[in-house]
């Protein structure tokens, strides 16, 4: 009989076995309605945005916080915050989304590109102690796929050098670092609200830090450039919601990043559910990485003791050397994949190259003629920079989409993907020749 899919096999799981993300239901619609019945949509101190911020803060155990429309809004208004000059220097991840360095140009600062430490596949501590110049204001590591990074070493590092830690957090809502949730051991944090994050309500992001005059230049920047403090709050009127006695004296640059009042709602009810989902996503993760990492040459999701994950994604690395097949890792990679998905199993692939390799960062073409690369010291963006990177997205998947992410998949299905998974690998040379003939 045949073993695969591939060979005519019946695929081991289908899509009718996922379920998609995010999971809505009569909670989230009761708070889309309440929004509608009270007949507010906006403004900064509308009931839902002010409670999200509040509940959030709570959660996170930190001072402040503040919704904004984009988790890469979030990130600039942190950049804001930390008071970059044109052409200051920036240090973030060369393995990342390109929110983060685009908030960096988003204020005229230039992004230094750091490689990744191969374990948690966050930014290396080494890597970013050589990157720093005299024009280096900030450092600014990921959590990437709810992963936390080597966050100990790179807090002793912006203490040493005197720099601004902003923690992009935007993948990683809920995962702890020695009992501490992440986004809270930087000046400020960042995180993302888009669909697909572990806290999703359609687009927004929120902003955190402990520290009373950095809100305030985040809310600047939020709003117009405008002081609109918090404290105002106490004379808003819900019957006169879209009236205030605002000065409107821009006291610098500014922009309009404030969250919706649907969002918001959404949002908190999403709230009260992301621990069980981050636990689903935990449990499901355990087992489909103990059956995973009995097959030679696949590595599964890795963490530091002490540390969890919500695991937005979850990422397998293969090396195909250890099976003896002695090909180049795309090669193998694809393969995987293809046979992977005949199976009825989401595979997929999240960043297909470093971000220092996409144009604009290759062309530096900024805002024209250069601009913000032209204010401040040459950096070179060359490829052979970030091997770890490169070694990474050569030779690694995702399993698991964000249709249809693992926080809220039952087990039935995690086991069909083990079986899936273990099932294509351990007959690696006869997927590599169905590949090469398909």
């Amino acid at each position: 009989m045949a073993s695969l899919a591939i060979e005519g096999a019946t695929p081991r799981t289908n899509a009718a076995a996922h379920v998609r993300w995010p999971v809505l239901g009569e909670a989230e619609r009761s708070a889309v309605n309440r929004v509608l019945d009270r007949g507010v949509l906006s403004g900064p101190f509308a009931p839902e945005v002010r409670s999200l911020e509040r509940e959030f803060a709570k959660y996170l155990g930190v001072k402040h916080c503040l919704s904004s429309n984009s988790g890469t809004a979030a990130l600039h208004m942190a950049v804001a915050a930390a008071g970059l000059n044109p052409g200051d220097e920036v240090i973030v991840p060369s393995f990342t989304f390109v929110a983060t360095p685009l908030s960096v140009l988003h204020h005229g600062g230039v992004p230094v590109f750091v490689d990744i430490e191969p374990k948690t596949l966050g930014i290396d501590p080494a890597g970013v102690e050589r990157a720093i110049t005299p024009r280096t204001k900030a450092l600014m590591p990921v959590h990437i796929h709810g992963t936390p990074c080597q966050i100990d070493a790179l807090q002793a590092l912006a203490k040493k050098h005197n720099l601004v830690l902003i923690e992009d957090a935007a993948q990683a809502h809920g995962s702890t670092h020695a009992g501490k949730k992440v986004g809270t051991f930087g000046a400020m944090g960042a995180f993302s609200l888009q669909s697909s994050k572990s806290l999703a309500c359609g687009e927004g992001g929120l902003f955190v830090t402990d520290d009373d005059e950095l809100l305030k230049r985040a809310l600047r920047t939020r709003m117009f450039g405008e002081d609109v403090p918090l404290e105002e709050e106490k004379n808003w009127r819900v019957e006169r919601a879209l009236d205030s006695d605002r000065a409107y004296d821009s006291l610098g640059v500014g922009w309009m990043y404030r969250m919706t009042e649907l969002s918001a709602a959404i949002a908190r009810s999403q709230l009260t559910r992301l621990d069980e989902f981050n636990a689903n996503a935990q449990k499901n993760a355990q087992v489909l990485s103990a059956r995973l990492s009995k097959l030679p040459g696949v590595t599964p999701p890795v963490l530091n003791d002490g540390d969890t994950s919500c695991f937005h994604k979850y990422r397998v690395r293969l090396d195909a050397t250890k099976l003896g097949v002695d090909l180049k890792p795309r090669l193998v990679r694809d393969a995987v994949r293809a046979a992977l998905k005949v199976e009825g199993v989401d595979a997929v692939l999240w960043q297909s190259m470093p971000v220092p390799a996409q144009k604009l960062f290759r062309e530096k073409t900024g805002y024209g003629k250069g601009y913000p690369w032209s204010a401040g010291n040459p950096v070179s963006y060359e490829l052979s920079q970030y091997p770890e990177t490169v070694k990474l997205l050569d030779s690694s998947l995702v399993l698991f989409s964000h249709t249809c992410p693992i926080a809220p998949q039952p087990m039935a299905l995690i086991e069909k993907y083990a079986d899936a998974f273990e099932a294509v690998w351990t007959n690696l040379p006869k997927v590599l020749s169905w590949f090469e003939r398909s």
